[in-house]
């Protein structure tokens, strides 16, 4: 054994009966093999072409070794690979799936870009490009699900959330927020439900100042998006639904303007816990008989000062108590009344608003912890506030393009697989490369255990295949 390889080399020994020795010395490799769906997924929805096309190239063309192109897919592609870092280039450089990504040779392309090239890209970006680019992932993803569905559905749910970015050292727009009790920024994310279909799809990521009020920004939001809809799905009812933070006048007047059906939570107040407190009686005694959380509903017309007219209120009359064993003549431990309220034009009747209708909110906070833990939208670590927007978008890309890499994985045993799950069991597999004339061979293990569903998406993405 020459110098170098030992060098290269960990030797393990009292673990098993033989010595084992770890050689790190395998050329044209990657241990991101299966980031070939990841290409797939992006040449369905023309997502980083796109993305590219809306940013202007101020640098001089014959000083240029990365193509807009090319940055915006190394970033997209790595963070989809769970390289969220700009640091991460240099570990990703010389990797040969990451080359084949950007169109390389995987042998002999030429490296991928360094990490001061993709932060002079990520802070060379104007106010117009970062509007254009946030502008450009809706339409794409509007437009994606529109040829996915023929432009028919019955109805789209848009669900509107703000969740928090921490920050760190001085960074534009980075305020204390009592709230979540950190200096952070707070990012406005969007989704789209289609009818009969529970994933929740992002179309877009709005990164807001730390002191923004929950609301900001929601009605140029909709202004924006409801034509694209209309014009996308003729036929579609729309309906909004949102928490507590977005209950104020102008929000209801807007969705009574537009015509959609809307639900939306209210914060408590003395004049609407006493429209609850009858149906609170009942609910009281049999907490005190069972021990158990239980609940009622019920409903009121319900005028505040500042609207103009009556609205309907969903009453949700709940008691809440830990749960534990109890005897008839035992009293369950601090029973507390936690009575919840929602404003509506929907004409169901009011438990049907607040199960079906209101409670499947709940899983857009799962795509909000998604984007937090799988893509690492919160690595918001520039100084300028518009550098930051840009690098919301990349990482929101790379969770749009792991969103259709799990739409294509329907029918198989990993259709609802959180976004980490997709990664670790479809795209880190092992590939060796062998580049010819005449075609490019990826040898990945004979018993990779997820190939059949590898399979199965790459079919779904690529029809070709």
């Amino acid at each position: 054994m020459n110098e170098d390889s030992t060098q290269q080399s960990v030797m393990v020994e009292g673990l098993f009966d033989k010595p084992v020795f770890a050689v790190f010395d395998q050329p044209r490799a990657s241990s991101d093999g299966g980031a070939l769906l990841l290409r797939a997924a992006d040449e369905r929805l023309g997502l980083t072409r796109a993305l590219a096309s809306v940013l202007r190239d101020d640098r001089n063309p014959s000083r240029v070794q990365h193509s807009i192109l090319d940055v915006v897919r190394q970033r997209v592609f790595g963070i989809a690979c769970g390289y969220e870092d700009a640091n991460d280039a240099a570990r990703l450089k010389s990797d040969p799936m990451h080359r084949l990504l950007l169109d390389r040779d995987p042998v002999t392309g030429a490296d991928l870009a360094s990490q001061p090239t993709l932060s002079r890209f990520e802070n060379a970006m104007r106010t117009r490009d970062v509007v254009n680019l946030v502008n450009t992932l809706a339409d794409l993803v509007i437009q994606h699900h529109a040829q996915r569905l023929n432009g028919k559905t019955r109805r789209i749910t848009i669900d509107l959330d703000g969740t928090d970015d921490p920050t760190h050292g001085a960074q534009q727009g980075a305020f204390w927020n009592g709230l979540y009790d950190e200096a952070c920024y707070l990012p406005l994310i969007g989704t789209l439900q289609f009818h009969g279909e529970k994933e929740q799809y992002v179309f877009t990521n709005i990164l807001r100042e730390g002191n923004a009020a929950a609301a900001h920004g929601a009605i140029p939001l909709l202004k924006r998006l409801l034509p694209k809809l209309r014009d996308a799905f003729p036929s579609a009812v729309l309906r909004v639904r949102l928490d507590a933070g977005f209950a104020n006048p102008d929000i209801y007047e807007f969705l009574e303007r537009e015509n959609l059906e809307y639900v939306i939570a209210m914060p408590n107040n003395a004049v609407l816990k006493r429209h609850a407190e009858p149906l609170l009686v009942p609910v009281r005694q049999r907490v005190q008989e069972t021990g158990s959380t239980s609940h009622a509903y019920g409903e009121v017309m319900y005028q505040a000062g500042s609207w103009p007219m009556q609205r309907r209120i969903i009453i949700k009359a709940e008691v809440t108590t830990y749960p534990m064993h109890l005897t008839k003549k035992e009293v369950p431990p601090n029973p507390k009344d936690n009575p919840r309220f929602l404003v509506t034009n929907l004409p169901m009747d009011p438990q049907t608003v607040y199960e079906e209708v209101y409670s499947a909110r709940g899983d857009m906070e799962n795509r909000i912890k998604e984007m937090h833990h799988g893509v690492s939208m919160d690595r918001l670590s520039c100084t300028r506030f518009l550098a930051n927007q840009v690098r919301l978008v990349l990482h929101t890309a790379a969770y749009v393009l792991l969103q259709t890499v799990r739409l294509a994985a329907r029918g198989s045993s990993l259709a609802a697989a959180q976004v980490t799950t997709l990664r670790e069991r479809l795209l880190k597999m092992a590939a060796w490369f062998r580049v010819s004339t005449r075609r490019i061979t990826m040898r990945m293990p004979i018993d990779a255990p997820w190939q059949a569903e590898w399979r199965y998406v790459l079919t779904k993405l690529h029809a070709t295949t």
